[in-house]
């Protein structure tokens, strides 16, 4: 018997092609506001609200959701009334997740 783990998740090359009812996304949301930058993996399916990601995410990490915001390591905006699906191919797997409290904060 081999002593080696499996190969670890892919969640940042989460693949979308073969689609099918049943198809989910992974994002890695990063807690931006904290120094140690802790994150979340989270799959979901491709057709689930990002909204809910958001909240989910947000409950997680203990802030609130509707003073949160969540953007790409970019800096972009992203608008949670899409599906989980849609974020996932325009922004990818990587994204940050930030209380706005802290918008602006050094």
């Amino acid at each position: 018997s081999s002593a080696f783990c499996s190969p670890p998740c892919a969640c940042a090359s989460a693949s979308v092609e073969g689609m099918s009812a049943k198809a989910k996304v992974s994002f890695k949301i990063t807690l931006a506001s904290e120094k140690g930058q802790p994150f979340k993996v989270i799959t979901v399916p491709e057709e689930a609200p990002f909204l809910a990601c958001l909240k989910f995410a947000a409950e997680e990490f203990k802030v609130a959701a509707a003073t949160s915001a969540v953007i790409t390591n970019e800096g972009v905006g992203i608008n949670p009334n899409q599906t989980a699906g849609q974020v996932f191919l325009k922004h990818g797997a990587d994204l940050k997740l930030i209380p706005r409290d802290r918008v602006g904060c050094a």
